[in-house]
């Protein structure tokens, strides 16, 4: 586990709050995993960007969301883990444009949208975790994705400089963009075309309906495990696999949906990777094909091993 450490006496002072071993695994949607190093949840968009260039660069920086499609290991997180809080989640709705913070829920994103009579952003409802973290894999579900609704985004780099950036500087491509890992999303404008409120409602209803049908999202769970590959959904080659309800200590494979792993009450973050890398190791041996991780796993085992994560996984959450 990580232990108090001289790590804040190395960090510059600010206006927002640092705490010492926080523990992340109660801010994710598993609900497993260690704690921060030191946490910073920062004052404003000044006190993040006085951070970023404060900071001495030898030291970790990692960020993370709402923890919806997060796996935090065992033995936590080096170095500074930033979650921007409540200040980063205001949602305004003028000139044509959906304005909202990173940390903004996709849901209530979808919500205030509803309510002003803007369609196009229905589909949010659908998609867990924050704005930010959309942004960041470019998020979707039926049938529309982040960037068919962006105008534009602001994002901070490791030196605390602010870049507006227009949808063609992403790089979108499934469940993925391309701008740099270390840059932290801070907010972004959405498209607002008015509709017809009795056919948001319906849609914004029909979503909630199918995603409950479908997903166990009522259990400590996350997003998707895996991504979709270009001939088959994810679901299915597991389920091919013989993977439905395959249990690891206290994690298991959803019955409801393949492609989800369940924390089923006793599960440690170590089971459910471990789980995910079974259910890999059975997809490859049975079509040939290698799942590629869609939940972000960060941090160190109880061994001080970082499992099998690529190095774009150890930089977010």
């Amino acid at each position: 586990m990580i232990k108090e450490t001289p790590l804040l006496e190395r960090l510059p002072t600010v206006n927002g709050e640092y705490v010492e071993n926080f523990n992340l695994g109660r801010m994710t949607w598993f609900k497993v995993g260690g704690p921060a190093e030191v946490a910073y949840t920062p004052a404003d968009l000044t006190d993040l960007r006085h951070f970023l260039l404060e900071t001495p660069r030898d030291i970790p920086i990692t960020v993370i969301g709402a923890g919806s499609n997060l796996l935090v290991r065992d033995g936590g997180v080096a170095g500074v883990v930033i979650r921007l809080g409540a200040r980063f989640s205001k949602i305004e709705i003028r000139d044509g444009i959906v304005k909202t913070g990173a940390m903004a829920m996709d849901i209530q994103v979808a919500r205030a949208a509803a309510r002003a009579d803007i369609t196009g952003l229905e589909f949010l409802s659908g998609v867990p975790g924050t704005i930010g973290g959309a942004l960041r894999m470019n998020a979707g579900a039926y049938g529309s994705e982040i960037q068919d609704v962006l105008v534009r985004a602001r994002a901070v780099d490791r030196d605390g400089v602010l870049t507006v950036l227009l949808p063609d500087s992403f790089g979108f491509s499934y469940r993925h963009c391309a701008v740099p890992e270390d840059w932290i999303f801070v907010g972004a404008d959405l498209i607002a075309r008015p509709g017809d409120p009795a056919k948001i409602a319906a849609r914004m209803v029909e979503i909630a309906s199918a995603r409950g049908d479908a997903q166990p999202i009522r259990t400590r769970t996350s997003g998707s495990t895996f991504k979709n590959t270009d001939s088959a959904k994810a679901w299915e080659l597991i389920d091919q696999a013989g993977c439905r309800g395959l249990i690891i200590g206290g994690a298991r494979v959803s019955e409801q949906h393949c492609n989800f792993l369940i924390n089923t009450g006793s599960a440690t973050a170590g089971d459910l990777e471990n789980l995910g890398e079974e259910v890999r190791r059975r997809v490859h041996e049975q079509s040939a094909v290698t799942l590629e991780w869609e939940v972000k796993r960060i941090g160190v085992s109880h061994d001080g091993s970082r499992g099998s994560e690529t190095p774009e996984e150890a930089r977010h959450g």
